[in-house]
């Protein structure tokens, strides 16, 4: 069953989840990554998240990213995202110039601006300026990897000013998907896109569809449009395998949030799963369940995850290779027989 005719290009990603302590979380993220590479996959991306453990583990992305670079080859290595509010936009530019570098031009770098609003807190700023801190350091994001004198007259060493062309604004809305355009940026759509209240059973797709049409509209003339769209993809010999883990990963994250959302407290499992947009069971089901989302026929990238199903480290491996080997064919991906890494000026 095919579902897009345009070939994609296939990603894996991970928000560093698995049942461990931090040192063995670490391993086993990188151990997949390694794994998707082999794979044929195309790019592995990586969240960044302060503080919450329970919602992601990897709070220095470029620091995991280089490590993965030593151990990895063609793979494309991406951030999805970097939290560009509570950074320093100067040293986001020099950490992804020196991994680009050192990486083989392999470095994409996903930004937003950001959702965990209590972390601003934190970093002692007001989330309420969120927006206008992301536009303008990623601002300075450009003015630095494009060579363009900065205040005081320094530039950015190393220069890097094919970075400018691998930048990623992650949205959840219409206007955020027309500004990625209009910047000529990509585009990044999540699994994770809130519902209106009003229809909280809207499809993904309904919602999605308009923000990439936004998105396309504003582009640049010229510019090719990058629009990754990140699913909760878990792949299974057996169906039951799917099932009991997902059943098991959905009940904890039901705990999790039980705590602050009383509309979660009440739902089952079963209802939480069938509302989360979770793509499940054996390669066949798994098809044809992604066949239903219409956004993934104008996506350029697919990235897949498995949270919050969060199996055991074997089963995110085999996920990965029968995502590879049955699944992403069968949305128009094809696999690069290249072994040596695409070059980037």
């Amino acid at each position: 069953m095919t579902i897009a005719k345009a070939p994609l290009r296939l990603g894996f990603f991970t928000r560093v989840l698995d049942v461990a302590e931090p040192a063995e979380r670490y391993r086993l993220g990188m151990e997949q990554i390694i794994h998707a590479e082999r794979c044929g996959f195309d790019s592995a991306w990586v969240a960044q998240h302060h503080f919450h453990v329970d919602e992601g583990g990897l709070p220095a992305p470029f620091v995991f990213l280089a490590q993965v670079a030593a151990r990895t080859t063609r793979i494309r290595l991406g951030t999805g995202i970097v939290t560009l509010p509570l950074e320093l936009p100067i040293r986001v530019a020099e950490d992804a110039a020196v991994l680009d570098l050192m990486s083989g031009g392999r470095l994409e770098v996903g930004i937003g601006p950001g959702g965990n609003l209590t972390a601003f807190q934190a970093f002692a700023l007001d989330s309420a300026q969120r927006a206008t801190l992301f536009a303008a350091h990623r601002g300075v994001l450009v003015d630095a990897w494009a060579d363009r004198p900065l205040p005081g007259g320094d530039r950015l060493y190393p220069p890097r000013p094919s970075l400018v062309d691998r930048i990623w604004q992650a949205t959840f809305t219409v206007e955020g998907a027309r500004r990625a355009g209009a910047d000529g940026d990509g585009l990044m759509l999540s699994r994770t896109q809130p519902r209106p209240e009003a229809t909280p059973a809207i499809g993904l797709d309904a919602i999605q569809n308009p923000m990439i049409d936004a998105y396309l509209a504003a582009l640049p003339p010229g510019r090719a449009p990058r629009i990754l769209a990140s699913r909760t993809v878990f792949v299974a010999d057996e169906r039951h395998d799917a099932a009991r883990f997902a059943q098991a990963g959905y009940a904890r994250m039901r705990d999790r949030l039980a705590a602050t959302d009383p509309k979660v407290a009440g739902q089952t499992v079963d209802e939480l799963i069938a509302t989360g947009d979770v793509h499940m069971g054996t390669p066949d089901e798994v098809i044809a369940s992604l066949a239903t989302d219409t956004t993934l026929a104008r996506a350029t990238d697919l990235a897949v995850q498995v949270h919050s199903v969060d199996p055991p480290h074997p089963f995110v491996l085999r996920s990965i290779e029968l995502v590879a080997e049955v699944v992403a064919p069968a949305l128009g991906w094809q696999r690069d027989g290249a072994d040596s890494v695409r070059q980037v000026a």
